[in-house]
Parts: C-alpha cells; structure tokens; sequence
C-alpha cells in the first residue's frame, strides 16, 4: 500500500521493532511458554494461538498461558522462568522474516542505517542478535529508558544516536504502541501486517503512516520504488 500520510522528507534511516516485525521469534517463544506450561502441569498450547501475543512479551504469554498478570501472585516466580527457558534456546527456530534480508541489503548498499526499537530486555536482545550474528547501527532495548513504547523516548533516543531528525526516520512495528510512539515521536510509521497481530483493535485503525503487507512492501515505502 502506498502512504496514507507521505513523510515530509526523504527517509534516511530505517527502525525496526523487534519481534514480530524484524525477526520471526514467536517459535522459540512459544517453545519456551509450552516448556513453562508443561513443568506447572499443563498442556502444551496450539502455536496459532500463541503467535498473537508474542509482541506483548512474557505479560502476554503469561496472561495467555496462565491467566496471570503482572503484580498477580506467582506472576514474576512464572516470568523468571519463562525468561530462563526462552534465554536457553532463544534462536532455534528464530529468523529474519522473508524478504527482509533484501530489505536489509538494500538499505546497506544506499548507505541508510538501520536499526532497532524493542521493549525486549536488554540482555535478551543481545544474545539473540549475536547469536544470529547481526550488528543494526542502533539497538535500543526495553530496559535502557526508564519509559518505553508507547512513550516516544526509544525512538528519540535512537534518533540522536543516528543524528538525524526524527522525521527523516521511519519506523516499522506490528503492534499499535509502535505506532503510538512512532506518532509521539513524529516519526512516520510503517505497520507490519506480517507481523504478531493482536486483534485489539485492527491495524488500519491505529493511524499509521503506512501500512506493510509484506516485507517487500517496504521497499516502494522507503524508496519509492516498486516492491518487486
């Protein structure tokens, strides 16, 4: 889809929020949620009903998996465990998803940086791009701010990190807080329909610049070129 609200100038810099939208997590994430499940003495899930709330994190998985939230008795007992299981095998079936790698190689080969916005854990976010062997020019992670999407911060930050004004960047999410603090942040914002869709509101309602597809898709976006 083209731009619903065309950016005021050229793009310069590319964002990407993690999971669900760069890299396809949701696979190991569930492993370790079913993991979690079967040592409480539970059934494993079925995949498709996990995928959904990948995005939301381990408040997600665990809201899903155990009907508990955060400040809930036995919530953050769950949560560190589910953390140490998804830290044990965090990039078994974990990729890029299709067609972002030409993304990725283009956005290299024209010379505009490109980087990541997560409200993952710091710690997490580390291992797991080292282990795929993957170096963006800015990461910044949920815990490095003492707010986090859907504030604006993340972005902003990592827009000084770049030096670069906020609206030459765009940003890419699958959840509406992404867009949120995209908004926030007066950055264009790119919604990933590929992505971990919650179904909390649908995604043409949550006023994004843009509206992705597919990976490919990004390509007319950022370049003004067609995706094929």
């Amino acid at each position: 889809m083209p731009w619903i609200n065309r950016p005021s100038q050229p793009l310069r810099a590319v964002l990407f929020d993690l999971d669900g939208t760069l890299l396809d997590t949701a696979p190991d994430m569930a492993q370790a949620l079913n993991r979690l499940r079967l040592e409480c003495n539970r059934p494993p899930l079925p995949f498709a009903l996990i995928r959904p709330q990948v995005s939301n994190g381990a408040r997600g998985l665990l809201e899903l998996g155990f009907n508990l939230r955060p400040g809930e008795t036995g919530f953050e007992i769950l949560r560190d465990r589910f953390l140490q299981l998804y830290r044990q095998d965090l990039a078994s079936e974990t990729r890029l998803f299709d067609e972002l790698h030409g993304v990725l190689d283009q956005l290299e080969q024209r010379g505009l940086p490109w980087g990541i916005v997560t409200n993952k854990p710091g710690f997490l976010t580390r291992q797991l791009l080292h282990e795929l062997g993957m170096a963006p020019a800015v990461v910044v992670s949920g815990d490095d701010l003492p707010r986090r999407k859907p504030f604006p911060d993340q972005l902003l930050h990592a827009a000084q990190r770049l030096q670069l004004p906020a609206a030459a960047i765009a940003y890419v999410g699958d959840h509406e807080r992404d867009i949120e603090a995209s908004r926030a942040a007066e950055m264009p914002a790119i919604a990933a329909r590929w992505g971990y869709l919650d179904g909390e509101r649908p995604i043409e309602d949550w006023q994004a610049g843009a509206i992705a597809d597919h990976p490919a898709d990004l390509r007319s976006l950022i370049f003004l070129e067609p995706a094929a």
